[in-house]
Parts: C-alpha cells; structure tokens; sequence
C-alpha cells in the first residue's frame, strides 16, 4: 500500500464520520437540551431520531445521484447543507426548531454515509476493498471512541450549543479535504446509462437479489445490535450500576477500540481465507459470545466487568462482520455501486431503527433487555448469514497463495 491509499482512507474516513459524529458528540447533551429550552425528555430524544429519519432516508437519494451526476458533486452538497444545519442547531430558540433542522442536517449527512462505500467500490473489489474499507473504519471509529467522550467535555465548558459549532468545524475541515485529497472515481463515461428511471429500475433489482439482501442483513442486524447498545448503555450503565458519565464515555470508548481494532485485520484475513470464509467465522463468533452473555445474566450473574469483558470479545468479531459485509455487497453491483450502497445503509437503518422499537418497551432499568435485544441481533445474523453463504464458497486470489 502506498501514501496515497492511506490518504484516500484518511479522507473517505472523515466524510464517513461526520454524520456519527454529530450523534455520538450530541448523545450527553440531551438532558441539558431538554433543560436550556423547556423541553420534555421525549421532545429532545425527538430530535436524536430526526436525525436518525432523515439519515436514513437520505441515502437512498443520494445513491442514484451519485451514479448519475459523480460522487464529489452530492458530496459538495450534503456537506454544506450539513454545515448551515449545523449552524441553525446551534442558534435554535426552541426545540421545534432544533428538532426541524436535525432533521435536514441529516440529509446532508447521509451524503458521507453512502458514498464513501460507492467511492470504495469504484477502486477496488475482493480483499484490497475490504481493506481500503477497514481502514475507512478506522478513522470512522474515531466518533464512538473520543466523541461522547469530548461531548461531555464541551458541554461543561462552554454548554450544549458548541457541540453544534464544533460539528460546524468538523463539515468544514471535510469540505476542504474533499476538495484537496479526494479525485472524483465516477468517470462521465460511467454515467452515461444513470438516470431516474435506471435507479428506480437498479432498486428493484436489488429488492429481487436475494444474495445482496442477504449479505446487507448479515451486517446491518450486526449493526442493529450496536444501535441496541447505544440506546440503552447510559440508562444501564449510569442509572443502575452508577458509573459517571465520564467512566460511561470509557466504557462506551472500549467497545469502540475493540470493533475497529479487530477490523483491521479484515483485509489480511480475507487475502489468507477469502471474505466469505471471514464473514461465516465472525459472525459465527459474535453470535456464540453474545448468546453466553444472555445465558450468564440469566444465570443470575449480572456483574458490570464481566458483561463488559464479553461485549468487548464481541464487538471484536463485529469488527470483522461489518466492513467484509459491506464488500461483498457491492461485489457484483460495480455499475450502480452508488445505489446499492444506498440501499444497503438505509436497510441497516431501519432494521436497526425497528430492533430499537421493539426493544424499548421491555427496558426495566436492568442490563437484560438490553443483552437480550443484542443476542437476538447476534443470533439472527448467524441464521442469515447461515442460509445466504451455506453454498457460497469463498474466492482466494490465485497470486495471494504464492
């Protein structure tokens, strides 16, 4: 690997994470929202899902787009609107208003949610993908590990509004990355065949590729169960085992470092095993690891570091589950990459949007539902994976076996 492939991850990276950045920086202000603007506790986690909405719509607009007009254009826009949004969320008077442009500051920021996969699959397929994707992960997982972490920090200094300038900044920065690092990967002769009615037909192609739905789903119920933790680790871990905000940013820090620590090694793996292989063994691993956290707690051991142990080990293996996933998706789908990424991120969004609905309603205060909810992500990702690559074998490079 050269500079210039460590560079492309740098910045694909950094588009990537704006739109987490702007959740898990936002996630220890909601009480002090709440508070500065007279609002309900309901009112200010309305405006975390408004963004969650619009987050996920938003990627199956910018997919076609991307195919059609090239990946920097949309790109341009979606940062800048994210940036204005920003702006307004910061001078909001009121939590209607908050609620109305999180809303629109996540249609901006699912432009970089799904074009640096498209981006991705435009260079490079097989293992050099996936480790072009790890590496993107690596600079994305900064969000979870440092900015609850530095949320809490900004908001005791200088109150919630600076979140908001700082995720301003963070646009900012990105825009002139995009502009100074990234060349543009969808050539205008690529383009020729996009249109709206090509990416209304590429969508119901998609809906009909059993394989591509099923290798999405492998990943996004992985991801549905780290959204199952996002929601429930501050009431579980603050309220009822009484850690301060600042040991949860820890905590929440560490399962971070395991998840992207373990994906680095995506790439090798899969030159050595080959991708599928990779996928079948991981997910085979977290589902076994989160299912032996469920039975433990229903055993009657609910200690903090032992369920803290075991959520490392298997976030570990997710780490491997969620970038291979996200490859071999877009394998055979190189002409219409933008849209099936597309797809694919608004399908992880909503499945793991409906997992925390269903969810919620059992939450006790306790850390069972919350390990329940995990395991059963776990456990219906083994089955799907299980039923979608049991006659799929995996691909090695002749040349990586010399």
């Amino acid at each position: 690997m050269n500079d210039s492939f460590y560079k492309r991850a740098l910045v694909l990276g950094l588009l990537s994470a704006i739109g987490p950045f702007a959740i898990d920086m936002y996630l220890p202000a909601l009480p002090s929202i709440g508070a500065s603007l007279h609002a309900s506790a309901n009112a200010a986690q309305a405006s975390l899902m408004a963004f969650f909405i619009s987050l996920g719509i938003g990627q199956l607009l910018y997919g076609p787009v991307a195919d059609m007009v090239g990946r920097k254009p949309p790109l341009y826009f979606g940062l800048i609107l994210f940036a204005l949004c920003s702006v307004g969320c910061a001078l909001a008077p009121d939590i209607h208003t908050l609620v109305a442009l999180r809303f629109l500051q996540g249609l901006g920021a699912a432009a970089g949610m799904v074009i640096p996969r498209a981006i991705v699959r435009d260079l490079h397929t097989g293992h050099d993908a996936a480790r072009l994707m790890s590496l993107l992960m690596l600079v994305f997982s900064v969000s979870p590990i440092l900015a609850p972490l530095a949320g809490s920090f900004l908001i005791e200094w200088q109150g919630w509004r600076s979140v908001f300038w700082t995720v301003t900044i963070a646009a900012v920065l990105a825009l002139l990355l995009l502009g100074s690092g990234q060349e543009e990967t969808r050539t205008a002769a690529q383009r020729v065949g996009s249109s709206v009615r090509g990416a209304l037909k590429a969508y119901w192609l998609l809906c009909r590729d059993r394989h591509f739905l099923g290798v999405v789903f492998i990943g996004a119920f992985g991801i549905a169960s780290f959204f199952v933790y996002l929601a429930n680790s501050s009431f579980v871990l603050i309220n009822h085992y009484g850690l301060t905000p600042r040991a949860y940013s820890l905590a929440f820090s560490a399962n971070a470092a395991s998840f992207i620590g373990v994906s680095q090694f995506t790439g090798r793996l899969g030159k050595r095993f080959g991708l599928v292989t990779v996928v079948k063994v991981a997910v085979a691993g977290y589902a076994a690891v989160m299912t032996a956290l469920l039975l433990v707690n229903l055993a009657g051991v609910a200690r903090l570091d032992v369920m803290l142990a075991m959520l490392f080990v298997g976030y570990g293996f997710l780490g491997l589950v969620v970038p291979t996933t996200a490859v071999l998706s877009l394998e055979e789908h190189g002409a219409i990459a933008g849209t099936a990424s597309a797809l694919m991120g608004t399908l992880q969004f909503v499945t793991g949007a409906v997992v925390m609905a269903v969810v919620g309603p059992f939450a006790d205060g306790t850390a069972r539902p919350m390990v329940a909810g995990i395991a059963a992500c776990a456990v219906i990702a083994f089955v799907t994976s299980f039923v979608t690559l049991r006659h799929v074998k995996s691909h090695v490079p002749a040349a990586d076996l010399s």
